[in-house]
């Protein structure tokens, strides 16, 4: 039997009407034409750790239960943002089932979000150490010390050009250059590779900015790097690569603050801790866990019809899911909010409740993704005069998350090999299952 392999690059935030220009995009337009292309159907909701769980569980929110790029624990009245354990992930993942499958199968993941300690043969993904000293930058990765063999050849992996001010290509060009090491040194027959880059300006300038044009050709450019490293290694024959995207971007023109919203309304609680105000969970009768275009919102037992009223009658608000709602669009689980709020195409929510500024939390200021209880988009604009993240919340120009449908909110898939598909719309939940294929043929 021939060898088989697949390799899937997922390019965050690239669109459909992106492969219709060849001159942005000659590289992944290549594979178009050597195979085959879909529109993918994100799950909702249309953000990063969802999106990533369904693709490799096959599985929607409601089962493999990661509901958001944040998580609530009600037994600590804790919320945090981008944590990394696999076991986050309630369902099995592809790596997981291939090793059952087809015993021997090798595979690799990079820079995938819940990877952290997985059952995986090759893992890199970010994990700096905090000291007094201040960070160290370091990524987790599987077989132990392979991070450190990749730095011999690429240099350390900045974190600062992965997320922040910074952020941009520079990130991207390490993960490809990782790919390929990966697939020289390694040799996995399934790898699985993320590359952020379109993130970053989608959500500074906006999905519709003419320089956007300029980001997917660079992005495009590691493709290709990527295909044509493969390729002169001997190895192009018994490959499929894979590209896809994660969800949609909308061109957005400022903020819900729910939490606000909801202090106004004597719904939400804070502590004032030597003069700054934070989130009082516990003594909340409601609370909103945001993320870009949607958020979960907790509420206390008594409270509810009060809490939907609010919400029902908030601008910048396209629906709020009940029980019923939230099983109709595959996020009916116990983590789920007990309402769950969806932004206007046009708007995103963000996680303030302070109304003063020299109230705020001291981590307000900061690029902090794990200590803020909501998603801030606004750290890609931390200014290093002040020292300080702006609340200028109008400076965001592009978000996502908002329930894709049947014929909007689609992003691409393309297959380099010409691969016989049912329908011309694949759902994300699909595509485990059409990896699982391609590596057996």
């Amino acid at each position: 039997m021939n060898k088989r392999r697949v390799v899937v690059l997922d390019v965050v935030g690239l669109q459909l009407e992106h492969l219709e220009r060849p001159d942005l995009t000659p590289n992944i337009r290549r594979l178009v034409q050597q195979g085959t292309m879909a529109a993918m159907r994100p799950p909702f909701p249309a953000v990063t750790l969802p999106v990533q769980a369904t693709l490799t569980t096959g599985t929607l929110p409601a089962e493999h239960g990661v509901l958001a790029n944040g998580f609530f624990t009600p037994e600590e009245y804790r919320v945090s943002f981008w944590e990394q354990a696999a076991s986050l992930v309630q369902r099995p993942r592809l790596w997981q089932r291939l090793r059952q499958e087809r015993p021997g199968t090798r595979t690799a993941a990079l820079f995938l979000q819940n990877t952290l300690f997985a059952d995986c043969d090759v893992i890199v993904t970010p994990k700096p150490l905090h000291s007094d000293d201040g960070m160290i930058q370091w990524c987790y990765s599987k077989p132990v010390g392979y991070y450190e063999e990749l730095c011999e050849t690429l240099g350390e992996f900045n974190l600062m050009h992965y997320w922040g001010p910074l952020a941009g290509i520079a990130s991207s060009r390490w993960i490809a250059g990782a790919a390929v090491e990966t697939m020289k040194r390694q040799r996995p027959e399934l790898m699985l590779v993320y590359l952020p880059h379109l993130d970053y300006n989608m959500q500074r300038l906006g999905p519709s900015h003419p320089e956007i044009g300029r980001d997917v050709a660079l992005i495009d450019a590691e493709v290709g790097r990527i295909v044509q490293a493969v390729e002169e290694m001997g190895l192009g024959g018994e490959t499929t690569f894979v590209v896809l995207s994660e969800y949609r971007f909308y061109d957005v023109a400022g903020d819900v603050p729910l939490n606000r919203i909801l202090r106004r309304h004597g719904l939400l609680a804070v502590r004032t801790i030597a003069g700054r105000e934070y989130l009082d969970i516990e003594m909340s009768p409601a609370f909103a866990m945001v993320d870009h275009q949607l958020a979960h919102v907790y509420v206390r037992e008594g409270y509810r019809e009060r809490v939907e009223q609010v919400l029902a009658a908030t601008a910048g608000i396209d629906r709020v899911l009940d029980r019923a709602g939230r099983k109709a669009l595959g996020i009916d689980h116990p983590r789920a909010g007990d309402l769950v709020a969806v932004a206007d195409k046009d708007r995103w929510f963000s996680y303030y409740w302070w109304e003063d500024r020299a109230r705020e939390p001291p981590f307000a200021r900061h690029v902090d993704i794990h200590g803020k209880p909501g998603y801030d988009p606004l750290e890609l604009f931390f200014d290093p005069a002040s020292r300080s993240v702006p609340q200028e919340t109008s400076l965001i120009k592009g978000s996502h998350g908002y329930p894709p449908s049947a014929s909007e909110g689609l992003v691409p898939l393309v297959l380099s090999a010409p691969v016989p598909l049912a329908q011309r719309v694949v759902g994300a939940e699909e595509v485990a299952a059409l990896l699982a294929g391609l590596l057996s043929g």
